[in-house]
């Protein structure tokens, strides 16, 4: 995938190959599951299929790398074996070993949700590779991350974060136009920094870095719209999704790609109709 030749949004689908993810685990973990529901987001219209075989939901603990690799490595070979060529499959792992072997295995672009602080190996890899690279912003880890986070300045400390370790990733050799930023939403944030994160999307895209988008069906909009269960924010991640847009987000990460595509794809045609 040309990261640098986006024009029109993507859509990004999740398959979590857990037991534990917060929305959907078990339910893929099994090799025909996860190979028929990622061909169901394909046909919805995702243009990347995001596997990833460790939980990072608030309270998750840690996966063994071994492990990750056993979840993940055949269900990226099936997938990429009938993957249309428009589509991508990244693996979303925080590990060097896991994304080597998953990029051998037929997996394009690298999701790491510690931006590089678990294991900086994986920059080098990806620089190796010439591959795309996710950097995500989490505070701590997944187990304490969502233990009162508190910042300065939740945009600024966050968009420093990304901007640094993006020059980081170009000294070590990844491309500018192969770095995607992620203010990472729900991860390490209270429910108003996320609300004040995107309702500052526009100073991500800013920084001139593609810049991609994960709200789905996170359990801050749960409070707004008093639902309890994740698979009832389909609605509210759409909307999300839709002011992404218009702030020029360019990849948006979510369980539900028909509903998402269909908000992207509108919301993209309205601010782009001449």
């Amino acid at each position: 995938m040309n990261i640098k030749d986006i024009n029109t949004p993507l859509i990004m689908g999740i398959l979590n190959v857990t037991p534990d993810s917060f929305s959907d685990g078990g339910q893929f973990n099994k090799l025909e599951a996860a190979v028929n529901h990622g061909k169901r987001m394909i046909d919805e219209g995702a243009d990347i299929i995001d596997i990833g075989g460790e939980s990072t939901r608030p309270g998750s603990e840690r996966v063994g790398v071994e492990e990750q690799i056993e979840r993940v490595v055949h269900i990226i070979k099936a997938i990429s074996e009938t993957i249309p060529e428009h589509v991508s499959i990244s693996i979303d792992t925080t590990r060097s070993k896991v994304a080597e072997v998953a990029l051998n295995a037929g997996a394009a672009i690298v999701n790491d949700v510690s931006g590089g602080n678990d294991d900086p190996e994986i920059i080098n890899l990806c620089a190796d590779r010439k591959c795309p690279y996710i950097i995500m912003h989490m505070l701590g880890s997944p187990t304490i991350m969502q233990d009162n986070p508190a910042y300065n300045d939740v945009v600024a400390d966050i968009k420093q974060f990304l901007e640094t370790r993006a020059e980081e990733c170009i000294k070590a050799g990844i491309d500018k136009n192969n770095i995607i930023i992620d203010p990472g939403i729900g991860f390490g944030k209270t429910r108003e920094h996320n609300l004040t994160l995107i309702n500052n999307l526009k100073e991500f895209v800013g920084t001139g870095y593609t810049t991609l988008l994960g709200t789905s069906r996170k359990r801050f909009m749960g409070t707004i719209c008093t639902v309890n269960t994740p698979d009832e924010l389909v609605g509210a991640t759409a909307a999300t999704t839709t002011l992404g847009v218009q702030a020029g987000v360019k990849i948006f990460r979510v369980h539900d790609v028909k509903e998402n595509r269909q908000a992207a794809d509108v919301a993209w045609t309205i601010l782009n109709n001449k």
